[in-house]
């Protein structure tokens, strides 16, 4: 399957069928509008106005339709950005943030709308229960009953379900005009002033913990988002429908805190809030307060009924998690997600049968904390994948709405997290455990599945920031990291050459594999393009992390210098050549320039001589000869680096020095000390004292090394065959040796 089929499988499937084709009104208004007055606006509101007061309880109302409101701005953003398929909120993390975090957020909203229909549906049974207490018995086969009528309208298709939701709505206006109305006519300035100020009964209750309990009726908004793959036109309809409805849910909200304030005693309003407002209702209509109430729970629940069935049929449709694909089809005439609404339905059963015959409301608690988490967590990434977008400075990013920034992004985003926190810690660091662990299983798939999200423009942006950032940052030798360019050519043929290079570079500096292809760039480009995916699938299948590059030359020593030269990114030029022992005589000389080369541009130089590897032999030791500073400081670092790798990580380092006066062993020995000491590494010193040939001394010491690091200086011009010899006669007994010429760039006491 090539790159993006899955996501245009997905979307074909999805235009394939005939949508429901519903408008701004009844698509995204409807649905967000009947879930956002929802119990709390019954139930609980007059409870946080007797207790934090009118001015309080606004500021309250204030910042949590602040949250709300920036993130109805980054869903407009980034849905008017994008052609918009169905998914709702998993839509558009998907496509922002790719398949990894849509895909965490979308299981974790389909089982926060899944949950939500039982959490709803127990609500409205409570509801029932406390308005005709003779019902308390038959509370589980009420639940049931209801839950088996809503499948029944969802199952018949979303524009049904829509009309259901008009009726419903009307009922719901008629409820908030009834006790709104009915607390103005009771309104008395006096009693308003009274309760302005907060008047906290008990020490359990503050301005923070009322603000946990109030903030879900302001959320709800990802009702309507959801029915992104129903809309006619999904780019006008999810701005302005979703800020219509925050803007209207806060006018209800603010209207019912200032009137109902001056209408209710402080001891009404903490005690008997939702009786206050049924007695004081318009004409006497206290039965429209109770129809309301059962009106808000039920249109939550259809909503939910509607919404949880679409993100797992985009979730199956996108192939993010394969045992999903059976959800994918849709009905047959308007591709209503049935296989899903079925699950849907089996789950709030089987909630409702754990939840058993107990009016108490305390399955309904339960719930109540696991839906707020995982919907608060949906609404933080949305923003995540605004901001994303945005300040990435992705040219692709052009929505056509306007009125929006990546801060208020930021903002939204930093406030969902810190109200999931604020509300219920406990809860909210589960739902987060439970994303990151969907987060990391679905990313260990090797997608098929790309969407062109913003992840690439993001990094991209970064990086360019950073790498212009460190380029007017002072090199210093106490920063230094190895950035290894490798001679590999093909690394199937040298795999000791590049793991070595990992070893020593991966996770703390940058290695790129290159390989060089002798032609003409017009001829063999397709060669090039066949040797650029060899090197990046030997990187992916041995997990290792390095650059891959080729390069196409008419001749090959001309290319290398061309290539050493040339080859950085930014600040990030190599300060590593790394290479295997050539023993080829008739090579010697264009083996010694490239080594100048690469000398005379600053980087220091590296030729590995594989004869063993670790785990032929366990972890051994590493031996580092020292014969001066500036080749040794270079050695014991590398010698380091590679014991901080698991396969080096038993290894001992031991630092050897070969003089010939036993006058000098002591005071030798104690400079060796000293420095390996100052230089903070785990390493023994031992001072040999001998007239014998250096060769003869480093063989009889180091043949059962695992690995031995060797100092060496380029040789004059004309000499090149000399010291090709020299050093071939001296590795031929040695174990895997690494010859090291340093640039001086490195300080081991840095």
């Amino acid at each position: 399957m090539t790159p993006h089929s899955s996501a245009q499988k997905g979307e074909a499937a999805s235009a394939a069928s005939v949508p429901n084709r519903l408008g701004t009104f009844g698509g995204v208004f409807t649905p967000s509008i009947l879930t956002v007055l929802g119990v709390i606006m019954f139930m609980r509101a007059g409870f946080v106005v007797g207790q934090a007061g009118i001015a309080q309880a606004l500021l309250i109302l204030l910042l949590a339709e602040a949250i709300t409101f920036l993130t109805a701005l980054s869903i407009s953003a980034v849905s008017t950005n994008t052609p918009v398929a169905g998914g709702g909120a998993y839509f558009l993390i998907s496509r922002s943030l790719g398949p990894e975090s849509g895909g965490a957020i979308g299981l974790a909203l389909f089982l926060a709308q899944a949950i939500s229909v039982p959490f709803y549906i127990l609500g409205f049974t409570e509801a029932v229960v406390r308005s005709f207490p003779s019902t308390a018995p038959g509370f589980q086969w009420i639940a049931t009953a209801m839950a088996l009528v809503l499948f029944v309208v969802a199952y018949i298709g979303a524009t049904w379900a829509t009309k259901t939701q008009y009726l419903i709505m009307s009922i719901l206006g008629l409820s908030v005009v009834a006790f709104l109305g009915g607390a103005l006519l009771h309104f008395r300035p006096a009693l308003f002033s009274e309760n302005w100020a907060a008047a906290y009964q008990g020490t359990d209750f503050n301005f923070w913990v009322l603000f946990a309990i109030y903030f879900p009726a302001v959320t709800g908004i990802m009702a309507g988002v959801n029915m992104s793959g129903d809309l006619k036109n999904p780019a006008r309809s999810l701005p302005r429908g979703t800020l219509l409805a925050v803007g209207t849910g806060f006018v209800i909200y603010a209207s019912q805190m200032l009137i109902c304030g001056g209408a209710q005693t402080r001891d009404q309003l903490v005690n008997a809030s939702f009786e206050t407002l049924c007695a004081q209702a318009l004409l006497g209509a206290g039965f429209l307060v109770v129809a309301g109430v059962f009106a808000a729970t039920l249109s939550s629940a259809l909503g939910s009924f509607l919404g949880a069935p679409r993100v797992l049929q985009a979730l199956a449709r996108d192939e993010v998690l394969p045992y999903l694909s059976f959800f994918a089809r849709g009905s047959r005439r308007s591709g209503e997600p049935r296989r899903a609404l079925v699950l849907t339905l089996g789950m709030t059963l089987g909630i409702i049968a754990l939840a058993g015959n107990d009016p108490s409301g305390r399955a309904f608690n339960i719930l109540a904390a696991v839906v707020t988490m995982f919907f608060l967590y949906t609404y933080g990434m949305v923003n995540l994948a605004a901001f994303v977008e945005s300040f990435g400075g992705n040219p692709s990013f052009r929505p056509r709405f306007r009125y929006y920034h990546w801060l208020t992004a930021l903002a939204g985003a930093g406030g969902c997290v810190w109200a999931a926190f604020l509300i219920d810690p406990i809860a909210a660091l589960g739902a987060a455990f439970v994303v990151v662990l969907l987060f990391l299983y679905i990313q260990r798939r090797a997608f098929s599945t790309r969407f062109g999200d913003a992840r690439w423009g993001f990094y991209y942006s970064q990086l360019r920031n950073l790498l212009l950032r460190l380029s007017s940052v002072p090199v210093h030798p106490k920063n230094w990291r190895p950035t290894i360019l490798v001679l590999s050519g093909n690394p199937e043929t040298r795999a000791d050459l590049v793991t070595y290079a990992i070893w020593i570079g991966s996770g703390r500096g940058v290695v790129t594999l290159a390989e060089i292809l002798i032609g003409d760039l017009e001829n063999i480009a397709n060669l090039r393009l066949a040797a650029k995916e060899r090197l990046s699938r030997f990187l992916r299948e041995r997990q290792f992390q390095a650059f891959p590059e080729v390069a196409v030359v008419p001749d090959f020593d001309e290319g290398l210098s061309v290539l050493l030269q040339s080859h950085s990114i930014g600040a990030l030029k190599p300060n590593i050549v790394l290479l295997g022992w050539s023993s080829d005589p008739e090579r010697s000389v264009p083996f010694v320039r490239h080594l100048r080369s690469a000398q005379v541009l600053g980087m220091s130089l590296a030729i590995l001589k594989v004869r063993n590897r670790p785990g032929d032999r366990g972890p051994g030791r590493i031996d580092v000869w020292w014969r001066g500073r500036e080749n040794g400081s270079l050695m014991v670092v590398l010698a380091y680096l590679l014991t901080l790798n698991w396969q080096w990580s038993d290894a001992e380092i031991r630092v050897l020095r070969l003089i010939h006066d036993e006058a000098g062993r002591e005071p030798a020995t104690k400079a060796l000390e000293e420095l390996v000491h100052a230089a903070r590494i785990e390493a023994t010193v031992q001072v040999l004292v001998s007239t014998r040939p250096f060769s003869e001394i480093l063989r009889s010491h180091s043949q059962d090394a695992a690995l031995v690091f060797l100092g060496f200086k380029l040789p004059e011009e004309g000499k090149e065959a000399e010291f090709q010899a020299r050093y071939r006669e001296m590795l031929e007994p040695l174990p895997t040796t690494l010859l090291v010429c340093s640039s001086g760039a490195v300080d081991l006491l840095a």
